[in-house]
Order: C-alpha cells, then structure tokens, then sequence
C-alpha cells in the first residue's frame, strides 16, 4: 500500500440504524398540470425559479442540513487528505503540432485549471501560452475550446464561467500571448474553425438570452457565423440557418485544404445528420445539400479535392468508412474503403498518408491502420485493456501521438512514428498508489430479457467473495455515448478504503453500435434499468456485496438511471448518489437544451411520450411511506445543461416521501455547472463528501 494510503475499512456486521436528518421542509405548492385529461401534482414548481429568494434560501438551507450530516463522518478528514495526495500528479495533454510549433496542456498536479504551453520543439522546454487560473480567482472561470490556425500564428479560445455551457471566444497572438480585441459572446455548443489563410473563423451561436434566463431559458434555432479577425462581433456574417428546423445544431468546419466548408446538422442529440457543402475557392458560392437526407449518421475525416471520406453508420450500423463525391451520394455509388466489422468503428483520422482507425471492442480500444485504399496496414498493440484517444494531426505528418487510459493509471501519452512503425512512451504520470495491488476483469451477465451484457470490476488482488464488500455500481445507458476504462483519483480512493468499482455498460450507449443504443431508448428505454438492476442483482448472487454494502451512481442521463432504479428497486439497494440527474421527464424539455433530449426519451407533449415518461420519471414514481435507502442527491446552481431544478424536486418530494429513517441529503455545489471545467478544488471538496456520505451509508468502519 502507497505511504499515507487510506487504511482498509472494515465494515459493520449490521447497518447501524440512523436517525433521521432534520433537514428543512419545503413548501409545497398548489400546481396541477393536467396531461391528456392526466391530473399531476407538481408542488414544488416554485423551484424552477433559480433567481427567487426563496429558492435561494432553500438551496443554503438544504446545504447546511447536508454540511452538518458529513461533519459527522469521522473518516471525512483523512479522505480529503488522501484524495488530494492522489490528485497532486501532473496531468499532461496530447501534444499536437500547428506550423512550426508544437501545442500541449499540462498540469502541475493540483491546478484548478489546466495550462496550455507551446513550443518550438518537444525537446524543448515549453512556455505558458495560456494560464486559464489567472483568470479569475477561484479557478471558476475554464477553457472550454481551442483552435490553432494552420500556421499556429493564431488561437482562438473560449472560456465559460462558473460551469455555464455558454463560450465567450477570444483570439491570442502565439508569438506575443497576447489578446487581439476580438471577443465572440453567446457561442454555445460551438467550436471555431478557421479559414486556410487565417483571415477569420467561423463559429456557432443563438441569440442572447433574455435578462434573467441565461441558466434555463430555451435555446433554439443555432446560427453559423464567420468572423473576420479585426473586426466586431456585430458585423460578423451570418453563414447558415435554418429557421424551419430550429432544434438543429449547427456545426461548420473548414477541411485541413481549405477548399470547403463542410456544415453538419443534427436534430438535438439524434445521432442521425446532414452534411451541407460550400466552395471556398469560389467566392460567393452557394451552400448545397451533400448528404441532407437526416437518415444516418456522417462525418467527414477529410478530402481529396471533391472526395470526401465518411465515417457512418448507413447500412453499417457500427459503422464504415466510405468515399463519397458530391452528385453521387446514394449508397450504391459510394467507395467502401473500410468496412463494417463486428466491433464498433469509433472514429478515423487520416495522418502521416495512413487511414488510423479506433474500434471498441467489448467497450476498449483496438486501433488498426490503413492505406489510403483502406486496405488494412497493421494493428497499434495497446500494453494494456483501456482506452485510446488522439491520433491527430495533418495528412503530411510524419507522426502522431494519442494517450491511453485505465482503470488503475492514469492517461499516458504516446508517439507514434509512421516511418519506423513503432509507438515510443512520450509522457507517464507518476503518483502516490500501486496500480499493481488491483485487478481488472471484464464479466457479462444476463439481464431481465436475456440480454447478455458487458461489466468492469476493479477491486483489490485476492478480494473475498463473502458478500460483505462495499461496492459502487456506475452506469449511464443513453445516447449512444459508451462507457470505456477510465482513470479516476476517486475510484483509486475507494479501492483502496476496501472497495469494489463495477462499470455496467448498459443498453442506451454506444458500445456495441447503432442497435444497442436503440435498445435502450424511447419505448426501450426500460431495459436500461433492467440491466443496471440485473448488474447490481449479479454482484449480490456472486457474493461481491450484499444490499447494505451496494452503492449506485450516474450523472445527468445516468442521475436519471439512479433515480429510476432507486424508485423502482429501494429494496435492493444500500445506498444511492444521482448526480445532476434529469429527474423530471415531463418538463425536461422546456430548460435551455433540453428539447434536444427527445431522441432518447420522446416528450410529455404526446399522449404516448407521456403515458411511457410517467411511468419512469424519478420524480414521479416517488411513493409516500417507502423505505428509500440513504441518498445524496448532487448538483450545481449553475447548470445549464440539466438545471438544478430537477435535483431540486426530486429532493424536496423524496424528504417528503421518506417512510424510513435513511438521510435524504442534497449537496448543491455554488458557482459550478455540469461538470466540465470544475476548478480542482471544488472537485476535491465534492468528492470528499461522496466518499464520507458512502462510508457512512453503508456502515463501513
């Protein structure tokens, strides 16, 4: 064990009984919303309204209920110590070079912010191009976005406050590190995506919000600009719109030749996208359709004059490479170069002349490379079951570098050297643990309909099977994103208090393509409760745990995992932690993105959509006198992505519900969102009470 580890804890023979937690009682209003002739109660409406005094007042008071509760964790002290030892280990980014330069991030260890240096070699020592700490006090204001022109004279960065998904862009000299007077405000969902020549760049955006709505107000109706470096916002040129489809996103991206500019459309987070083109080289060229049909998934790896290469998932649903020319773009026409295959083609990068491709098998990563024909060329051999990402850079490139994570490791970066072949450690993080004291394994089991499916156990070497382990069971299940190893000083912790870290891959995500995602949503939507369920039934039957020592946790889609099965399941579990959950399936619609959710969920505005959400809605299936086992419900007052309202509810309804004498406690962070660019103390802070709430909840001593 690492010097200054955490001891092994042991653990209770039973669960000590807790006495309830006075927490205050909310106020319960008089709404009724009624529901295709369905009355529903919603009596605390009233906290939808973040601005209100006495929403405010409720979040300080819910607060300091919880505050006092952890106080009381003896153990809280010497997690936060250990936690920080873990976290205080440099953190480096994947390099990647623009003109002469090289650019990369780096962390010191326990920065709230991430640097960003630049350098003229990677044998040199690098300079701070951009200190993102200094930028406010608390470490609350992040970098949410970078782009480098093509000869790495110019960055355009944006930077969001306190956790908001809104981007204000800005533009940085590389030669000087000083700010040029452009600034872009109201980017959101954006990115910046310069001309060949960088003259300008263009970037995405909707309209500012009205005085008060910033964090919940609906966002529809995603514009595409250009700017004009040296120029104000107010005369940059509105690109592309699409007022009789505003629930598209919109995205523009110029290609590394500078000839097009490739813009995507999707319809909220349906994977299905269109794909318009425009000349670049003709001035004043029109925008045409190129693969407008919104029936699959494309995206563009790159060009060769009028050929595009395409990843999607039409007739492939886990997906292909393809060649496509404009004016040939039904599938009879297309160029196959990489085919569909039995794992899932995550993406392609076209570097040093070679097609890279990242495949996820069984949720890790496989990487192979290609010819330009797509003939395959060879596989990376990876040293470890994790996951790979990177492989960027320009088609001329001698070389690449991509970092791969794990459960028990950190990120660590690679080189890869297209003329010798051969992949070179570049970058290993170093810290305080022995990733050699743990094991991973990979299991499936069965869940409800017979559906086998993939989980992770992490846990340490010679772990007993006597039911008597405290085990955290994690999970997401939705929108097509997969769950893949990942290292976290968090999990490292909890292994090393005795625990055991279970990563259920659900039905909903990605891991296995096009229709293991469609089994998992809208009138599916059920079976990802059902495996998350089964997987927690499968620790117990194997003996890893047992009830009292089981914990679940999610965030966002996977706070409502957590809350759907703890309202259907209380029995079955010791404890539960949804963080920044989607609580409410009936109203999740009307707050600032959320429209864009009804690909997975559908909406309460049908007949249908609304018998299927009220049947799992977290908020909604709470029932008055349940035993619920201990929970900590986890937001922030400046999401708005899933606004705080949703905890919020779910909270105030589940106090009031509670027939036990388990805590029902909220934690709501203040000036954080929904989880990118949270300053690393806050995270500290935050993870500390996550851990001291387990401890406490499942008796572990």
């Amino acid at each position: 064990m690492p010097m200054k580890a955490l001891p092994m804890l042991c653990l209770a023979a039973t669960l000590a009984a807790q006495a309830p937690v006075p927490c205050p009682v909310t106020r319960r209003g008089d709404v009724v919303d009624d529901y295709f002739g369905v009355k529903v109660a919603d009596p605390y409406r009233w906290l939808e309204d973040d601005n209100s005094a006495e929403t405010k007042a409720w979040v300080e008071a819910q607060n300091r209920c919880s505050s006092a509760y952890l106080e009381t964790v003896p153990q809280r002290k010497t997690i936060a110590a250990r936690l920080r030892q873990l976290w205080n280990y440099e953190k480096f980014g994947i390099p990647y070079r623009r003109g002469a330069r090289y650019f990369y991030s780096h962390n010191t260890g326990l920065q709230n912010q991430s640097v960003i240096f630049v350098t003229e070699g990677l044998d040199r020592a690098g300079r701070v191009l951009l200190d993102p700490n200094t930028l406010s006090k608390d470490g609350t204001v992040a970098l949410a976005g970078l782009s480098l022109t093509l000869d790495g004279t110019r960055m355009a960065y944006a930077v969001s406050v306190a956790g908001s998904d809104w981007q204000t862009w800005k533009v940085r000299d590389v030669a000087t590190g000083k700010d040029l007077p452009d600034e872009i405000q109201w980017a959101k969902s954006s990115g910046a995506s310069w001309m060949k020549d960088g003259s300008g760049f263009f970037y995405s955006r909707y309209d500012a919000p009205k005085a008060g709505d910033a964090l919940k107000g609906v966002n529809q109706n995603h514009k595409v600009f250009f700017h004009r470096l040296g120029t104000p916002q107010s005369q940059d040129t509105l690109v592309f719109q699409r007022p009789d489809q505003p629930e598209w996103y919109l995205h523009a991206e110029v290609t590394d030749d500078g000839r097009w500019l490739i813009l995507q459309a999707g319809k909220g987070t349906n994977p299905e996208s269109a794909l318009f083109l425009k000349d670049l080289s003709k001035p004043g060229s029109p925008i045409v359709p190129f693969l407008d049909r919104m029936d699959a998934s494309y995206r563009v790896v790159d060009n060769e004059g009028d050929t595009f290469f395409v990843v999607t998932n039409q007739g492939a649903p886990r997906k292909r490479l393809v060649a496509i020319r404009p004016g040939q773009t039904e599938p009879r026409d297309w160029r196959v170069l990489i085919p569909e295959a039995r794992e899932v083609l995550q993406g392609v990068s076209l570097v040093g002349e070679r097609f890279v491709a990242t495949w996820l098998k069984d949720a890790h990563t496989v990487v192979t490379l290609h010819g330009l024909d797509g003939k395959r060329a060879g596989e990376l051999p990876l040293p470890v079951l994790g996951t790979a990402s990177g492989f960027g850079g320009l088609r001329e490139d001698k070389e690449t570098f991509f970092a791969l994570n794990s459960f028990t490791a950190p990120p660590t970066i690679y080189r890869y050297d297209f003329g010798t072949g051969k992949a070179s450690l570049f970058r290993q993080p170093k810290g305080d643990w022995r990733s050699q004291d743990y094991e991973v394994k990979q299991v499936f089991y069965t869940s409800k309909d017979g559906t086998k499916v993939p989980m992770f156990l992490v846990h340490r070497k010679g772990l007993k099977l006597d039911g008597q382990n405290p085990t955290l069971l994690y999970g997401y299940g939705g929108f097509n994103v997969p769950l893949t190893p990942a290292f976290s000083p968090v999990r490292l912790a909890w292994l090393e208090m005795g625990g055991v870290f279970a990563l259920a891959n659900l039905r909903g995500g990605g891991e296995y393509g096009l229709d293991w995602y469609n089994a998992g949503r809208l009138d599916r939507k059920q079976n990802v409760f059902d495996d998350f369920i089964a997987a927690a039934q499968w620790l117990i039957a194997q003996r890893y745990t047992s009830t009292p020592r089981l914990a679940i946790n999610g965030g966002s889609n996977g706070g409502l995992l957590v809350g759907a099965c703890l309202t259907q399941r209380p029995e079955l579990f010791g404890a539960a932690v949804p963080e920044v959950g989607v609580m409410d399936m009936l109203r999740f619609h009307k707050f600032t993105l959320g429209w864009g959710w009804k690909s997975d969920y559908g909406s309460s505005e049908t007949k249908a959509g609304f018998e299927r959400l009220i049947a799992y809605s977290p908020l909604h299936t709470i029932k008055p006198g349940v035993q619920y086992p201990p929970t900590l419900v986890m937001t922030s007052d400046h999401d708005d992505r899933v606004v705080p309202a949703h905890s919020h509810k779910f909270t105030a309804t589940l106090q009031a519900a509670q027939g036990g004498s388990a805590p029902i406690l909220t934690r709501i962070e203040t000036n954080a969102g929904h989880g990118a660019g949270i300053p690393t103390e806050k995270a500290i802070q935050a993870r500390t009470d996550f851990l001291a709430f387990l401890v406490k909840a499942l008796g572990m001593k």
